[in-house]
């Protein structure tokens, strides 16, 4: 994962962050509030490090997966059907209601 889907689902990285760095305040996070700099400077402090070796270590932890609060979050997922549209026929909109799908009505249930 890249800095930017950290950066762009801040609040929802908060659990990620807390279950690497269990002393991490959820107040301090928010004063942070996605500033990579910040949050490199806050780990080191947390964790009595250097900078740099506090940078590695959020460097490693970037590595992971994007946590499932983040992938289920509304924003990632509007996202994720926006990046759709390059794969939809000429003239269809990627936010159509899919009723013809029987996904939005109460008829069969």
């Amino acid at each position: 994962m890249k800095w930017h889907h950290v950066q762009e689902n801040w609040p929802a990285f908060f659990d990620a962050i807390t279950d690497r760095w269990p002393k991490a305040d959820e107040g301090d996070l928010e004063d942070i509030d996605g500033d990579q700099r910040a949050f490199i400077s806050y780990i080191a402090e947390l964790t009595a490090q250097e900078p740099g070796e506090a940078a590695q270590e959020i460097r490693d932890w970037l590595t992971g997966e994007l946590p499932s609060d983040v992938v289920m979050d509304p924003r990632h997922d509007d996202h994720s059907i926006s990046l759709s549209k390059k794969f939809m026929p000429e003239g269809e909109d990627e936010f159509d209601d899919d009723a013809r799908f029987g996904d939005d009505s109460n008829e069969d249930r």
